[in-house]
């Protein structure tokens, strides 16, 4: 049997990862400043979070929902205080794409409505809650399970404003800063005013923090930045470093009923114990202080590189923008300067770099990327 092929590879074997770097098998040093789509965020193969692991594999206990867990309990706590949303419940899962079908299910359940409102270069998952962010037919995976979806340009107030005073509408899903979409920032000025209308309405605000949650921004949010508080947020990627678990954080306006939602393999153990890890290093360590700090020095120093068009993001979740393709660009990064880099599009590098970045190697992306530049 063959792998479906639908992933470029590079020619490249990662056979271990160190904090920001990782190896080939030919033992090759690579700087990782993509952290596979902002999943790595507390740096690759982190003592605390090895041991936290091993101990829980050792116990041979893996399950979730059947029985009482107390290491979920723990994790909602944690989590609760950090990201200051103590008075939200937590439902677990496994991915992304699972936390926004769950936000989506609830708005629905609460509202009896089956329209939503996402954004035009949005990306909320690739199942039923997936949402298009290219013209690309081969790609495009809008919502689809029963809902009737409205895309609008983002920041544009006024239009969504004159959808939703229909009150037809069960769910806004946004995302706190726009990850495949190229790195784009909602405007504070319109998520409060988007946050303002979904209360006139009755309207659902669902915030996708997937990527650009956890610490990523500065903020555990990104929508923290602009001062508003959602009904639903949805968290994946950076939670568990790599180990695949997502989650929903509900307010209080929502209230459980047995059988509401469910899940097989969500918050097991062993999924927990990583997310409560990850929760530690980053009170310890102040990882959202150095993600502030580093990603400011970052991208001050882009803004000036002539070459470069644009450069969007807060924190740690930085697209930079040229006016031709970055193909050569993001490959010369890689195979002359051991590099990692993401894209979206074909105009923009996208960098996810876990949040552990430090300024020495920030630099050091800065004067391979001017070298690199200056080649083309």
């Amino acid at each position: 049997m063959n792998l479906f092929n639908v992933y470029p590879l590079f020619d490249i074997e990662i056979a271990k990862g160190i904090g920001c770097r990782t190896y080939d098998n030919h033992g090759i040093e690579y700087l990782d400043l993509y952290g596979g789509h902002a999943v790595i965020s507390i740096g690759h193969s982190h003592p605390y979070y090895v041991q936290k692991l091993t101990q829980q594999l050792e116990k041979l206990v893996f399950y979730s929902n059947s029985v009482q867990n107390k290491l979920q309990v723990e994790l909602a706590d944690k989590l609760g205080k950090l990201s200051g949303y103590e008075d939200y419940s937590l439902f677990l899962i496994n991915s992304g794409a699972e936390a926004n079908e769950n936000a989506l299910k609830l708005a629905s359940f609460h509202t009896g409505r089956k329209k939503v409102i996402s954004f035009n270069k949005s990306f909320h998952g690739r199942t039923s809650a997936a949402v298009r962010v290219t013209d690309n037919p081969k790609i495009v995976a809008p919502i689809n399970e029963g809902f009737d979806v409205d895309f609008f340009a983002l920041n544009d107030i006024d239009s969504v404003r004159k959808s939703l005073q229909k009150k037809d509408v069960c769910a806004v899903i946004i995302e706190g800063i726009q990850g495949i979409g190229g790195i784009r920032t909602p405007d504070p000025y319109f998520l409060k005013a988007l946050s303002q209308e979904c209360k006139e309405t009755g309207t659902i605000l669902i915030l996708d923090e997937i990527q650009s949650g956890y610490g990523r921004s500065g903020k555990f949010f990104a929508h923290q930045h602009a001062d508003i508080r959602p009904d639903i947020i949805t968290v994946a990627k950076g939670m568990g470093n790599g180990f695949p678990i997502g989650g929903v954080l509900i307010s209080p306006l929502f209230e459980a009923s047995h059988g509401m939602l469910g899940t097989t393999f969500g918050g097991s153990h062993l999924a927990c114990t990583a997310a409560i890890a990850v929760l530690d290093i980053m009170k310890v360590e102040k990882l959202m202080e150095n993600t502030e700090k580093v990603g400011n020095y970052l991208i001050e120093e882009l803004n000036k590189i002539p070459q470069i068009k644009e450069v969007r993001g807060t924190g740690l979740i930085i697209g930079i923008e040229f006016e031709q393709p970055v193909k050569e660009i993001r490959s010369k990064l890689l195979f002359d300067k051991k590099i990692f880099t993401g894209v979206s599009g074909l105009n923009t590098i996208r960098l996810l770099p876990p949040l552990c970045l430090s300024l020495s190697d920030a630099k050091s992306f800065i004067d391979s990327l001017k070298e690199v530049i200056q080649t083309l």
